[in-house]
């Protein structure tokens, strides 16, 4: 399968599993396929410590910073400051010889804490004496660790921590992607840099009185499951499978035409391995006939609402939600799904754009037509190019967004990148994804203009298949 992208063409494989995912590419711009070899901080590590062993010592000889000094310092000042725990680091150096420095430079001006909360294998003597030999001085003590008491009258003020990694769009509701530096690293992104996408404040939701309802048109049983049933009674499985918004990449339409909504650079889109139950399972157990032709579609509801009490909803084709593939998921990345990402249950429906794969699901329903929700009835749906800001548009004109057509992005180097022209070599990476649950053939890289082109080397679920389980031969 071929498509057209920019001035590149891309024929691209499938990662995650589902057909839904993301890809890490890695080629040389001058030809030769180029070896990942990338690391973060210090590479060489022996046997990790706790947290309780990993203090900087007490240095009486060094000025004291605030978190407000430090912050001075961050990525673009002449000298770059990180703090951890209580010291207070220079890594101006240090950053441009590092071969992790672009990653290092994500904490500049605050604390790498975060970071090497991600990379375990910094967590040792030897690294904290490197670092020991950056210190200029100490923070002041009513900044290690500052925490403003929750407001009880704001709706977001239970909102969980994100990481500071995050690349925010948008603080209320809590909308961020993640950072290209981070997204190459793994193949399945981590939990706490996962990109989020929410549409209101995170629902407090108690896992041990959660419950999932299953009604509706065909259900001859209707069904309410405790997260605990789910688990106990019905035979887990797991994919892995790719989530991405549908308004990723959005700001790089912005330059040629202006639009409506979150301007998403690239990165709202990320790769998890998740484990929950057949949603087919679930609704053949409801009654409902897997051949019955009058259901045509699946409403899915979850427990965020609005300031009326509105519960966000979507729904997706009743064909759909018979596949293997879509699972109600209570896990991601082998740990409970994160509040930010829908615990304690969440739809996953590979190939289906993330605004369907409704989170803090709590109940489904069957029917003959779509969700009534606002979301699946004046939102998510494209319109022509050609349609102004303030036009009147006829909703029911245009279909709503399920699959996502093929697509692929570089990640690194980043935009802007300055690159050596001594360098033999350049790595270039990023993601691959075709929707529908499809998996991708190659991507091709070319570095003159598409007069040659080369094939990137490519990291994928050996799962994955070529064309989706919804597809007949």
């Amino acid at each position: 399968m071929a498509v057209e992208y920019g001035s590149y063409r891309w024929v691209s494989p499938a990662f995650g599993n589902v057909g839904s995912l993301v890809a890490v590419t890695s080629c040389a711009v001058l030809g030769v396929l180029a070896h990942d070899n990338r690391r973060l901080w210090v590479a060489h590590a022996d046997a990790t410590l706790n947290e309780d062993e990993l203090v900087p010592p007490k240095r009486d000889d060094l000025p004291i910073f605030t978190k407000e000094d430090v912050k001075k310092h961050g990525r673009d000042a002449e000298k770059i400051w990180v703090t951890y725990k209580g010291g207070v680091y220079d890594v101006t150096e240090f950053v441009e010889f590092h071969p992790g420095g672009d990653k290092i430079l994500l904490a500049a001006g605050g604390s790498i804490e975060p970071y090497w909360n991600l990379y375990a294998q910094h967590k040792t003597e030897e690294v904290l004496e490197i670092l020991e030999e950056l210190r200029i001085g100490s923070l002041d003590n009513k900044d290690v660790e500052t925490y403003a008491p929750a407001d009880e009258s704001d709706p977001y003020a239970k909102d969980p921590i994100r990481h500071p990694a995050l690349v925010v769009n948008q603080q209320r509701p809590f909308n961020a992607e993640t950072p290209s530096e981070l997204l190459m690293d793994n193949f399945r992104t981590p939990n706490e840099l996962f990109f989020v996408r929410n549409h209101m404040p995170v629902p407090q939701v108690d896992p041990k009185k959660h419950t999932l309802v299953i009604e509706g048109m065909g259900v001859r049983r209707p069904l309410k499951l405790s997260v605990d049933e789910l688990k106990k009674n019905y035979k887990p499985v797991s994919i892995t499978s790719v989530v991405q918004c549908s308004g990723n990449r959005r700001s790089h339409m912005h330059e040629y035409k202006k639009t409506q909504g979150l301007q998403w650079a690239g990165n709202a889109i990320s790769n998890a391995q998740w484990t929950g139950v057949r949603l087919r399972d679930l609704l053949i157990r409801a009654g409902v006939n897997p051949d019955d032709t009058q259901i045509k579609h699946v409403h899915l509801e979850g427990a965020d609402s609005d300031i009326t009490g509105q519960c966000y909803g979507a729904s997706i084709t009743f064909k759909k939600a018979m596949s293997p593939e879509t699972i109600v998921a209570y896990s991601m990345n082998g740990q409970d799904i994160p509040p930010d990402h829908g615990a304690p249950l969440r739809c996953v429906v590979p190939g289906i754009v993330g605004a369907r794969q409704v989170k803090w699901l709590k109940a489904i329903r069957l029917s003959d037509v779509e969700s009534p929700s606002h979301w699946q009835q004046k939102d998510y749906r494209v319109f022509s190019a050609a349609v102004e800001h303030g036009d009147e548009l006829d909703w029911k004109s245009v279909p709503s967004i399920q699959e996502y057509p093929i697509q692929s992005a570089f990640c690194l180097p980043l935009p802007g990148a300055k690159v050596k022209r001594s360098e033999e070599f350049v790595e270039v990476a990023g993601y691959a994804w075709s929707g529908g649950g499809r998996g991708i053939v190659r991507v091709e890289v070319s570095a003159d203009g598409g007069k040659t082109w080369q094939s990137a080397s490519l990291e994928q679920d050996p799962e994955q298949d070529l064309v989706s389980h919804d597809i007949q031969p």
